[in-house]
């Protein structure tokens, strides 16, 4: 596997994610921000943020597994929600949650979330990118 996550000694252990990854792969991969699209470009969720996160780890798996790769392989995530909260957080949690069951990974690689006034698309709460690196 190109990608060990890890929890130094002296920083403090997130459940979320982990707060440093190790690439040693070949390959580098950079995923567009991904929304709340389904393959047919149909906003998934609209109002819903939970369903709008689930939808773009969904479409970040698809993207990994079209390249040869899957969560297991991503170094780091970067997250934008509209207008972000720590009140958001639970359903953020729960939209993660469902994408893991649907993938199979528990995505925990090192993630910067980011509060935004806003997306490409009114409709959209959320968008996702991945940087992966592939043996």
């Amino acid at each position: 596997m190109a990608i060990t996550l890890v929890n130094p000694h002296g920083l403090p252990v997130i459940d979320a994610y982990r707060q440093v990854s190790i690439a040693t792969g070949s390959k580098l991969v950079f995923i567009a921000g991904q929304v709340a699209w389904d393959a047919d470009g149909v906003t998934v969720g609209e109002g819903d943020l939970a369903a709008q996160v689930e939808q773009c780890y969904l479409n970040i798996g698809t993207a990994l597994a079209a390249v040869g790769g899957s969560f297991d392989d991503v170094a780091k995530l970067t997250v934008y929600v509209v207008d972000w909260t720590p009140e958001k957080m639970p359903l953020f949690g729960e939209g993660v949650a469902r994408a893991a069951a649907k993938l199979g990974v528990t995505p925990v690689p090192p993630g910067t979330l980011l509060g935004v006034a806003a997306l490409d698309v009114p409709d959209h709460l959320v968008e996702v990118e991945a940087t992966a690196v592939i043996d």
